[in-house]
């Protein structure tokens, strides 16, 4: 087995577990005690280390100023991605105390890397030397970015402009997490307990089952539905009961919008702050600053993109709002409700295709489909994915991955797996880095997948449905953009590219989730052991683009609010944050949303992160669009083309953001590309 190099410059060497680069991380180790001490002490070791760089001791080179800085916070940036890892997937009040503790210091301190005049000096002195004039590839790139990076920060400004930005970072940091905690609670303090099963009529089994032991792990009878996704989605979309259906549907979208838990001046804060942030660094607003490094560039080209979808999109979505009213008339429903909507949906689905999604759950188990999506990407990429028993994690099911090259057998990475929902841990699916290292200095990346997905019930293992597939699979391709990267500038490494990039490498790992050659790797009963019969794949396949124009509509109503509200909205002439988010939102609903509407309190994408996807959710679509056209030579040239895969790898995933991601894109596929792709895909083309 390789040796793994450890990366071990710490400021003293002591018990504390934070305070040492270990490969596993000793999770088991780490209590919320560690967290103070640690970080106070490395915030102290780091901004010597920073003073240092910018000191006229260290000459102008690029490895002695931009190496440096590229490798100077290293120790903390450990320790904060295991303390945020833990607080997402762990939390407690006391380990939430202390990561909140130590956020508005670590935050003041990252924004005060660009904004310290002698760092800043000595960045410029390596730009304008002749040493920079001969570097090239990556390098060059590096020091390019850094310079930009630099005055986007705000190194330019003056002494008064610095603290005023501090200031503006730190408040930005707090307010977010604020945010994050609250829906995480919000989501946390409901339930609906159900104690007459027939009103559970409609409710599949393996949601009814799932249901009545989430009731049994709380000390009730009877079954327990909460907002967690396989509870809700479940139940919104198969449930006979509408006033149950509107019950949890009014809840959901009314997180965090009253009471204990209540975002509504937290979210006008948010944006409040980051409109002063982007004025103060001369931006016109907030997503002009966000996107000037991003493939869109600006505010204006995204929602231009945006509303070129919607144009595209509008009939479609029109004709097939009017066709689900009059099926739904059939059901007895003269106007539809937007807790009705998927519900209808799946009734006329079923009509349509003689199809039902539950019955492909039995195919679809969880160890069953890793394995299988293990076994597809070694053969096309050319890895291995070998489970670590016994490396200890911060949960029972918690388990960990060694990912290996398939020829040399080489170390590239590991990772941690986390797939179901519990209290402590916040909703979503999500992949995290945790080390990022460099495969050919001997350093291993480490990041972490979690999901909540459908967990095993009594004797029956977790049976997903078809979308917590592809979830396992999207998340998959950000771990392997993270391990795979061989980029020997860690800033530039793995998933550190443009957001409108990052979730190409993920979206397009969704295409083999469609395809019978790969399916029949993993899609096998998880009781008799047979593939999913021919009939029920087809229905699969004919079913795929069923209400495709109302699933695109969902996303560019997202992408929109967002970006106005980081352009346009200002609240003393738009008046309410939450009526201005609902009226755009409307556009993009298939059924009127009521006056209480208040998804925008919890849609932690934008407002749980000082940056996140805040003026950036377009890029889900905007990805969409590369990765529906970067499969199409999958399928022209082989799903499991080896040459394919090989190129694919070394073009996308080994380069980080070592070249502009435009370019890399043309170096796969020849070309630019081509926006039709994900209309055809999607079954709209003939509509635009």
């Amino acid at each position: 087995m390789q040796e793994t190099k450890l990366r071990t410059e710490t400021p003293t060497e002591t018990a504390n577990p934070l305070l040492k680069e270990q490969f596993p991380i000793p999770f088991h180790s780490i209590t919320a005690e560690h967290v103070q001490p640690a970080v106070e002490q490395l915030l102290v070791g780091m901004k010597a280390r920073i003073d240092a760089i910018g000191s006229k001791q260290t000459a102008p080179t690029y490895e002695g100023v931009l190496g440096a800085l590229d490798r100077a916070t290293l120790p903390l940036d450990y320790a904060m991605a295991i303390v945020r890892h833990l607080e997402s997937v762990a939390t407690t009040p006391p380990f939430r105390a202390a990561h909140n503790a130590v956020q508005g210091p670590v935050s003041a301190f990252y924004s005060s890397i660009p904004l310290h005049p002698e760092l800043w000096s000595a960045v410029k002195a390596v730009s304008e030397s002749a040493e920079a004039q001969d570097l090239a590839g990556v390098h060059k790139r590096f020091l390019e970015k850094t310079v930009t990076g630099f005055r986007r920060a705000g190194a330019d400004l003056d002494p008064a402009g610095k603290k005023k930005l501090e200031a503006l970072d730190v408040a930005l940091t707090e307010t977010t997490t604020r945010f994050s905690e609250n829906v995480l609670d919000a989501t946390n303090a409901y339930e609906l307990v159900i104690t007459d099963e027939a009103q559970l009529a409609g409710l599949p089994e393996s949601a009814r089952s799932a249901a009545r032991e989430s009731a049994k792990s709380k000390g009730r009878d009877g079954w327990r539905l909460t907002l967690q996704a396989p509870s809700y989605i479940a139940a919104m979309t198969y449930l006979d009961s509408r006033d149950i259906r509107r019950q949890l549907w009014e809840a959901s979208n009314a997180r965090s919008t009253e009471g204990a838990y209540d975002n509504r001046e937290l979210l006008s804060e948010i944006l409040r702050l980051r409109r002063e942030k982007a004025e103060l660094l001369g931006y016109a607003d907030f997503a002009d600053l966000v996107l000037e490094e991003r493939m869109a560039h600006t505010g204006a080209a995204a929602v231009d993109f945006l509303e070129d979808l919607r144009q595209k999109t509008q009939a479609a979505f029109e004709r097939e709002n009017a066709s689900l009213a009059e099926f739904a008339r059939t059901l007895g429903y003269d106007d539809l409700a937007p807790w009705d909507i998927s519900y209808a949906a799946e009734k006329q689905r079923s009509a349509l295709y003689d199809f039902d999604e539950e019955e492909l759950r039995p195919y679809f188990e969880l160890d069953n489909a890793i394995t299988g999506m293990f076994e597809i990407f070694s053969r096309l990429l050319g890895i291995r994915v070998v489970e670590q028993p016994g490396i200890p994690g911060w949960d029972s099911a918690v388990k960990y991955y060694r990912l290996e090259d398939g020829e040399t057998g080489e170390l590239l990475g590991g990772f941690y797996t986390d797939w179901f929902p519990r209290e402590n841990k916040r909703g979503g699916a999500w992949m995290d880095s945790l080390m990022t290292g460099n495969p050919d200095s001997g350093e291993p990346h480490l990041g972490v997948i979690c999901g909540n997905l459908t967990p095993p019930v009594g004797d029956t293992p977790s049976l997903l449905t078809h979308r917590e597939v592809e979830t396992i699979f999207h998340e998959f391709g950000h771990l392997l953009h993270h391990t795979l990267s061989r980029v020997p500038v860690r800033s530039l490494s793995g998933t550190n590219v443009p957001w409108d990039f990052v979730e190409l490498p993920s979206q397009i790992m969704e295409n083999w989730c469609m395809e019978r050659e790969s399916l029949d790797l993993f899609a096998t009963h998880y009781r008799t052991g047979d593939p999913i019969p021919e009939e029920l794949f087809q229905k699969m396949k004919r079913a795929r683009n069923f209400r495709s124009a109302n699933a695109q509509m969902r996303q560019l109503g997202l992408g929109l609010v967002d970006l106005k509200l980081h352009r346009e909205y200002h609240p003393e002439r738009d008046g309410s944050v939450m009526a201005y988010s609902r009226a755009i939102l409307a556009r993009f609903s298939p059924a009127p949303l009521p006056d209480h509407y208040g998804m925008i309190a919890s849609f932690t994408h934008l407002f749980a992160n000082p940056v996140g996807y805040g003026a950036g959710y377009y890029s889900y679509k905007w990805a969409e669009v590369l990765d529906a056209d970067a499969f199409t030579r999958f399928r022209r040239e082989g799903i499991f083309n080896v040459a394919t895969g090989a190129d694919y790898r070394r073009q996308i995933l080994e380069k980080g953001d070592s070249d502009d991601p435009a370019q890399l894109y043309r170096n796969f596929m020849g070309r630019d590309p081509d926006a039709n792709a994900l209309l055809e895909r999607s079954g709209l083309l003939a509509a635009a």
